[in-house]
């Protein structure tokens, strides 16, 4: 054992001792070696980078009910009744609370029972009158309460028990963050479908006219007004746009049965609610980042994680001093049954034991280091969970903002190329530009109104993902509905 380690726990020892006299009996005084628990200092920033000045206070609202659209709403309602991760999370919390309930009732006497029955014919004698004395076979019947208690006197199992329930709070918080990541999940998949349903409408609408400019070229090469060359850049520009709906098409489905697995039901169809330009935009939540660690639930998981991995050290240096323990049984006793509960039958006893360490040859000491690295471990893992939500909101928030000018620039080149692709018709039907005019401003377009309507799909993306990266209270009210898979 390291000399240190044996100094600190004399010391300790001695203070126990002295609180243990102070409290008139040691049965109900215990120590604790686990260092005590401080939330680590952290540097946490004044204020997000990219908060808009025009950022609403608070985020514990229902937000995806701001979209305004019932069947977004609806979907929601499905995934968080009937998502099989959340039915593994609440799962995973009574597993937890059992565990603690385990480890809890160390702290208490042990109370139980036995019985036992049996006849048995053992080998007799050679003198006849002593074998007539002793009765062969023989019978013995027992029962008895039986009660044993572990006095923590050192912490050990209190500290165990401690770091179950950190465990217990940590697993609810894990729940609590599986809700969150399923909200923000659907919220964002319904989202981009829509996105992709507006993409789908373009790329049909400009196939149709496409369709048209090839049917009004082929009937002019019919009748000489233009060359074979105008049909096959028509046609071209036609297949490119045909090209297109297949892959947007594709990922409509996939979306569709993502939506369906996260609503707890087979690949299929979903119900549409408002198309994307029919849908309110919720406001950006207002917030300190140093709220962050109580709102976010997967902040509050770490912490927990860091609490346990505190109170496992207390209980392995507790492993360097003595185990003591009480043990007690009452029962009765007798070769005949008539007899089991006779005053004669009667037996008892109670006994004391103290076992301890001498030499374990590190044993015990790899456990204490095995405990203080694992705390070690969480700490970091803390720290750093906190560094990258801080990231996280500010990441939300920048692509919110930035999505904005992106939109208004994307929205001035739609109109713009809308103007050129008008005006370069107007001149080839003048027959003052060529038709390969027509067809550069066409195919300009055409991908500048994909791309405006993935933006406005990004923008409603980056509003649920800056509530996602803020959490807050409305992780508790969308947890509601998971209280009926308990």
């Amino acid at each position: 054992m390291h000399a240190r380690t044996m100094h600190r726990g004399a010391r300790a020892l001695h203070a126990c001792a002295i609180g243990a006299a102070l409290a008139g009996t040691v049965l109900v005084s215990a120590c604790s070696f686990a260092p005590p628990y401080v939330r680590p200092a952290i540097d946490t920033p004044k204020a997000y980078r990219f908060e808009p000045a025009d950022a609403v206070t608070g985020s514990d609202v229902e937000w995806w009910k701001a979209f305004g659209d019932p069947a977004l709403d609806a979907l929601v309602t499905e995934a968080l009744a009937h998502n099989d991760n959340i039915e593994v999370a609440v799962a995973n919390l009574e597993q937890a609370a059992a565990v603690f309930t385990q480890t809890r009732s160390g702290l208490f006497p042990q109370v139980g029972y036995g019985a036992s029955a049996g006849r048995a014919r053992s080998t007799e004698p050679d003198n006849a009158r002593l074998a007539a004395l002793i009765p062969n076979p023989q019978s013995a019947y027992q029962a008895a309460l039986s009660a044993s208690w572990e006095i923590d006197l050192w912490g050990r199992i209190r500290n165990q028990s401690e770091a179950a329930r950190a465990n217990v709070l940590a697993t609810d918080d894990a729940r609590r963050a599986v809700v969150m990541s399923i909200v923000a999940s659907v919220v964002t998949d319904y989202l981009q479908l829509r996105g992709y349903d507006e993409q789908l409408a373009i790329a049909k609408k400009t196939l149709g006219v496409y369709g048209e400019s090839v049917r009004l070229f082929e009937l002019k090469f019919k009748y000489g007004q233009v060359s074979q060359m105008n049909v096959a850049q028509a046609q071209s520009q036609y297949e490119s746009a045909a090209a297109q709906i297949p892959q947007i098409e594709s990922q409509i489905a996939q979306l569709e049965n993502a939506l369906s697995i996260l609503a707890g039901r087979n690949p299929g169809p979903i119900a549409r609610g408002k198309a994307l330009d029919e849908l309110a935009l919720p406001a950006v939540p207002a917030g300190l980042p140093s709220s962050l660690l109580e709102r976010r639930p997967d902040l509050r998981q770490s912490e927990q994680a860091l609490i346990g991995a505190n109170a496992q050290i207390g209980a392995a240096k507790a492993l360097y001093f003595p185990s003591i323990s009480l043990t007690a049984a009452l029962g009765s006793a007798s070769a005949d049954l008539s007899n089991l509960f006779t005053g004669p039958a009667r037996i008892w006893s109670y006994a004391g034991q103290v076992t301890g360490p001498i030499f374990t040859f590190g044993a015990v000491s790899g456990q204490v280091a095995q405990a203080e690295a694992g705390e070690r471990a969480a700490l970091a893992n803390y720290r750093l969970a906190i560094r990258n939500a801080f990231g996280d909101v500010d990441n939300a928030l920048v692509a919110n903002q930035k999505l904005r000018d992106q939109i208004d620039a994307q929205t001035k080149l739609v109109a713009s190329l809308t103007d050129y692709e008008r005006l370069a018709r107007l001149q080839y039907d003048g027959g003052y530009a060529q038709y390969s005019t027509v067809l550069q401003a066409e195919q300009s377009l055409f991908p500048a109104e994909l791309a405006l309507a993935s933006m406005h799909a990004s923008l409603f993306v980056s509003s649920a993902s800056i509530y996602k990266a803020m959490g807050g209270g409305w992780v508790d009210a969308a947890a509601g509905p998971t209280a009926a898979l308990r």
